[in-house]
């Protein structure tokens, strides 16, 4: 019987002939012996596993997380292949390894949720650069030369570069990388400002101020939108700085109570 794991000619130096172990498998029942064999099937086409994962690296994982996944693909394959159905089992491992290493990117890697058709555009494009690239004598390719190349619209196109740019998040700690003072992201965000709150209790008051009477109403104006004193007020209108403050303080309360009560009544 030859050794499982033993080489054979093949198109690559890393498929082992485990065509006799896998025979033995169907015809062995659930137990011990099985698995033991076919564990040893998986050690023997761990080699391919790696070559398989190692298309996938520079892309923001690990090469051993990508190993990890790829030997999990080709436990699957392992567990699934028959050799009755007359494929052989490079042909059904392959797509199983390397499907299970696209899975772990389509649902893991995203720093975001992003549909997966979204995702596939992101690849037709990549790849379609990378084709491009060996034949080009330098510069990027325009969107219509990708479109054209990889038989897409110009839209797809655009879609699919947007999500090249959006594979991963970048923390609000990150440092820019034209900053020489550790400047982060975080400090180019802006904050909440408070005019915008001054800007709608004005256009609330609007209306009650119109239905004020002329003298409180000039009052007012003179005291909030002319910065005049209460008594430079009383001065001008011929009355008491003493009853100059308290309209301004009367006409107030009454304009904050008819606030309140309308915001009270918009709410139930």
């Amino acid at each position: 019987m030859t050794p499982v794991g033993a080489r054979r000619k093949h198109s690559h130096d890393d498929a082992p002939d485990t065509a006799a172990a896998f025979v033995r498998i169907m015809e062995l029942q659930d137990g011990p012996e099985r698995e033991a064999l076919r564990q040893e099937v998986v050690r023997a086409w761990l080699p391919m596993a790696d070559r398989l994962a190692r298309r996938f690296r520079n892309r923001g994982e690990s090469i051993e997380d990508l190993r990890q996944v790829a030997s999990l693909g080709l436990v699957k394959a392992v567990m699934r292949y028959d050799p009755s159905q007359g494929t052989a089992f490079e042909s059904f491992a392959v797509p199983t390894v390397v499907g299970e290493v696209k899975r772990h990117f389509r649902d893991h890697m995203w720093g975001l949720h992003v549909p997966r058709r979204v995702q596939e555009l992101r690849n037709r494009v990549r790849t379609a650069k990378q084709e491009m690239a060996l034949s080009s004598t330098g510069g990027s390719p325009r969107v219509d030369e990708i479109a054209r190349h990889a038989g897409m619209s110009e839209d797809e196109v655009r879609l699919g570069m947007e999500a090249l740019e959006s594979y991963a998040t970048l923390s609000l700690d990150a440092e820019l990388t034209s900053a020489d003072d550790h400047y982060a992201l975080l400090d180019t965000l802006g904050g909440t400002d408070p005019g915008f709150q001054l800007v709608v209790d004005r256009e609330a008051l609007k209306p009650k101020l119109r239905q004020l009477p002329e003298r409180e109403r000039e009052i007012l104006y003179l005291r909030f939108f002319c910065d005049m004193t209460q008594s430079r007020i009383a001065e001008k209108l011929g009355i008491s700085q003493m009853h100059v403050s308290r309209l301004i303080s009367r006409t107030c309360d009454r304009l904050c109570a008819q606030v309140r009560e309308e915001e009270t009544r918009m709410a139930a």
